[in-house]
């Protein structure tokens, strides 16, 4: 990371972040180039260790692209403000951002496949810690990214 003086290095700093994102982007690359996808997600951490997980429909380019590559990169970020001076060119953003590197793979068993849909229902929503109803499952493709590599920075905001 070229800017360490925006640096969150404390793990539970970290995960603060990650909580605090709405949106995931994976990194894919495609025929043409690079590939990037906006996904709702849910995450857990233990161990030193974070995990990702998605849920997408059963076909589509996303899906073949990850067949054909497990390896991907995500970015997330939040806490945007725009804060003006009196010269344009001292002028900056607040914000908080992660980045990172995993491996995914498609979920198959039952157990982990509702631990994964729980998991993202209660990043969004913590107050419906229910079950995930069996039609949601056999509808959906549920990935889980074992992150292998990540970082994590802020201007201005939690540092």
């Amino acid at each position: 990371m070229r800017r360490k003086d925006r640096e969150i290095a404390s793990f539970e700093r970290m995960l603060a972040v990650v909580d605090a994102c709405d949106c995931c982007r994976l990194g894919l690359v495609d025929e043409d180039g690079a590939y990037i996808v906006p996904m709702n997600f849910g995450w857990e951490a233990g161990g030193g260790t974070l995990v990702l997980y998605f849920h997408c429909a059963a076909e589509g380019k996303k899906l073949r692209l990850l067949r054909a590559q497990t390896r991907v990169s995500f970015e997330m970020d939040t806490a945007h403000a725009f804060v003006r001076r009196e010269e344009a060119c001292g002028c900056t953003m607040r914000y908080q951002s992660v980045m990172g590197r995993g491996t995914v793979r498609a979920l198959e068993q039952p157990e982990e496949r509702a631990r994964a849909m729980a998991r993202i229902v209660a990043h969004y929503a913590p107050e419906l810690a229910c079950a995930v109803q069996e039609s949601a499952l056999r509808e959906a493709v549920l990935l889980r990214l074992e992150v292998t590599e990540w970082s994590c920075k802020a201007n201005g905001v939690g540092l």
